[in-house]
């Protein structure tokens, strides 16, 4: 009979991620896989390079949760104490794994043409107790135990040598393992509606699902995911999602962005790329982090065809056409300013669209007229353009980020309509 709760552990190590100097997006990653096959992540830690509190912690978490997924630790340093650790918590002797010692060998040979250290060979040790995890894309390996029932991995803290390992061999195994249904997930995507309002509109709906199925809302500067989720690899529990999802739709068709777990500039991306239409950027206040978000998609060439940062008053007038007049009668933060600098870079890159942006991200630089998070977007196209003033009220990456997004979402309607 199979189990029909499995509980996780993750336990991160590095005295980096206590004093805020590397910030942990392995938990994020790793209770996301967990969570497509059916595992839920009971708890999630941070430990320190202390050997103490990270014997301390596998004790105690092994008595709440059946897997505990480490990483961090396994590196040639002195400070690397994860593998002498695991080895005597597991009653083991440290052996020379010969394939992990034939990868180590390679990656020097071939990639970093150096000669080994002593401590480099030394990653190719693991206790005699575990099953080796081969790493692809690194030196350490992952090493896998069971004690008790319990699973324990053990991985580099590297994410992307981490990754290799959850997708190529430990999730598989997992899944095996304990041969769990996944989690089946449906999410869509809000804007222009806050968290508490979106709830107060589909209250009725939320207190009438299903117990089988959860609404968890989702909100991110200035748009709201909201997805629902239920167990099973059953027809009709499938079926049932997708009918309470159409549900869920049809009462926020205002608001509703997209039917996917998706991202604002993904949308727009998608958007630009059915139609066969380019885009092009002209930003001051968000610093050309608008054109990041579209570079970090890949294939984004295809619609994107670049942008320029005109920080100072004088690069607004030498690269997208804003006339000095306008930034004398107006600012470089108003209306006039942001239309100018769309209508100029649209005539420069020859795009189908273009965003632009012109504001005040603080701390300083407000005035009682426009104070800080002040903040103009301006787009346009061949036929029209249109531009809107927000106020936001946070600290400057925040008020970056949210001129950002909003900045896209009113990119979107304008190409739609």
């Amino acid at each position: 009979m199979l189990q029909q709760n499995v509980y996780a552990t993750i336990i991160t190590i590095g005295d980096e991620l206590l004093i805020g100097q590397t910030i942990d997006t392995n938990s994020a990653w790793i209770a996301q896989e967990l969570n497509k096959i059916g595992i839920w992540v009971h708890r999630r830690l941070a430990v320190g390079d202390v050997w103490k509190d990270i014997w301390q912690s596998l004790e105690e978490e092994s008595r709440l949760s059946d897997v505990i997924l480490i990483t961090g630790g396994l590196g040639p340093t002195a400070d690397d104490i994860t593998k002498p650790l695991l080895c005597q918590y597991f009653g083991g002797k440290m052996v020379v794994n010969t394939e992990a010692l034939q990868n180590v060998k390679h990656i020097f040979e071939v990639y970093l043409k150096k000669p080994m250290l002593e401590r480099n060979l030394k990653q190719a040790e693991v206790p005699d107790t575990c099953t080796v995890i081969q790493n692809k894309r690194g030196t350490a390996p992952g090493m896998w135990f069971e004690k008790n029932g319990k699973i324990y991995m053990s991985m580099p803290g590297v994410p992307h040598e981490m990754k290799g390992m959850m997708l190529h061999s430990v999730i598989p195994q997992l899944s095996e393992k304990f041969g769990l249904p996944p989690i089946v997930h449906r999410t869509l995507l809000t804007a222009g509606i806050g968290e508490s309002f979106l709830a107060e509109r589909i209250r009725e709906f939320e207190s009438t699902l299903p117990a089988n199925i959860k609404l968890a809302y989702l909100p991110n500067y200035g748009m709201v995911k909201l997805r629902l989720s239920a167990h099973g690899n059953d027809p009709r529990t499938a079926a049932k999602l997708e009918a309470e999802f159409d549900m869920l739709k049809q009462q926020i068709t205002d608001v509703l962005v997209a039917d996917s777990d998706t991202t604002m500039q993904e949308v727009v991306g998608n958007i630009l790329k059915e139609r066969k239409l380019s885009l092009s950027t002209a930003e001051s206040c968000t610093g050309g982090y608008i054109a990041h978000q579209f570079t970090q998609i890949p294939g984004s060439s295809a619609f994107f065809k670049g942008g320029v940062i005109t920080y100072s008053n004088e690069l607004k007038e030498k690269f997208v056409d804003v006339q000095s007049a306008t930034l004398k009668n107006n600012g470089a933060v108003s209306r006039e300013t942001v239309l100018e600098m769309a209508e100029g870079v649209l005539r420069h890159t020859g795009s189908d669209y273009s965003i632009a942006t012109s504001g005040i991200m603080g701390p300083d630089g407000g005035t009682p007229e426009k104070p800080v998070g002040t903040v103009w977007i301006g787009v346009a196209s061949r036929n029209a353009s249109e531009a809107h003033s927000f106020h936001f009220r946070f600290d400057r990456v925040r008020n970056i980020e949210m001129a950002t997004m909003y900045g896209l979402n009113i990119l979107r309607k304008f190409i739609l309509d």
